[in-house]
């Protein structure tokens, strides 16, 4: 990410897409605006953006629509805005991959503070190993196989996951030995809902340890590391 950050702004109200740019630039980030899909898509295409603000309210493509595509694309950070009172366009915006939403209307400072916090978060992310997709890898006496969502034992005995173990556990094998903080296993797993808190992931990771653990009460795989999250301490092997 460059040290300038750069902003894509898309909302279809000019007076909130000028309010927000003018805000953004005399913090010191570089702005662009769109006012609906076409011309995000051209801004995507023409530049490098680090973060894409994103109105739920939009005719044509709406803002769900164009955060399922955005997703499709990249990784690049999303924060919502929506007038909705309601839960659930805010609920369904962050399962398909949006980073945070803000209500409208909203004062620009807490705006600009929920960006500092993503694009914290996103520099803070630890380097990717090699994609997962499509293989099998073993770590102590486990297999599992990304292809089929499988869970081998030694005795290759299948062990059922839900959706949320298997990305739980996928992103502790792409990111083996390394501490990840709970917020950036909600990120990584892509499982941020609205209200969701740290705690989410600690029940998270107690149902796995039940599955892969000897003594889920002593974690010998996944370890807690006190103040900072928790780590896979397995090596892990592509077969």
């Amino acid at each position: 990410m460059s040290s300038t950050p750069h902003i894509l702004v898309v909302d279809d109200h000019q007076d909130i897409r000028d309010l927000i740019a003018q805000y953004l630039e005399e913090h010191g980030y570089r702005v662009s605006v769109a006012n609906g899909g076409v011309e995000m898509k051209a801004v995507l295409k023409s530049s490098a953006i680090d973060l894409v603000v994103l109105d739920i309210m939009m005719p044509g493509d709406d803002g769900l629509t164009l955060c399922r595509y955005l997703r499709s694309q990249s990784e690049t950070p999303i924060i919502m805005l929506t007038a909705m009172v309601e839960q659930t366009d805010r609920v369904v915006g962050l399962e398909m991959g949006a980073d945070d939403y803000l209500t409208k209307p909203f004062f620009p400072r807490e705006l600009l503070a929920r960006i500092k916090a993503v694009l914290r978060r996103t520099e803070a992310m630890p380097p990717q190993r090699e994609s997962l997709d499509q293989e099998t890898v073993q770590f102590d006496n486990w297999k599992l196989d990304v292809t089929r969502r499988e869970l081998l034992g030694d005795d290759d005995v299948a062990v059922p996951l839900s959706t949320a173990e298997f990305k739980l556990l996928s992103t502790f094998l792409a990111h083996p030995k390394r501490v990840l903080s709970r917020d950036q296993l909600l990120d990584l797993t892509r499982g941020r809902q609205a209200e969701v808190f740290d705690r989410s992931i600690d029940n998270q990771v107690s149902r796995l340890r039940r599955k892969i653990e000897l003594d889920p009460t002593h974690p010998e795989l996944i370890k807690t590391v006190w103040g900072g999250g928790y780590m896979l301490v397995a090596d892990v092997v592509k077969l």
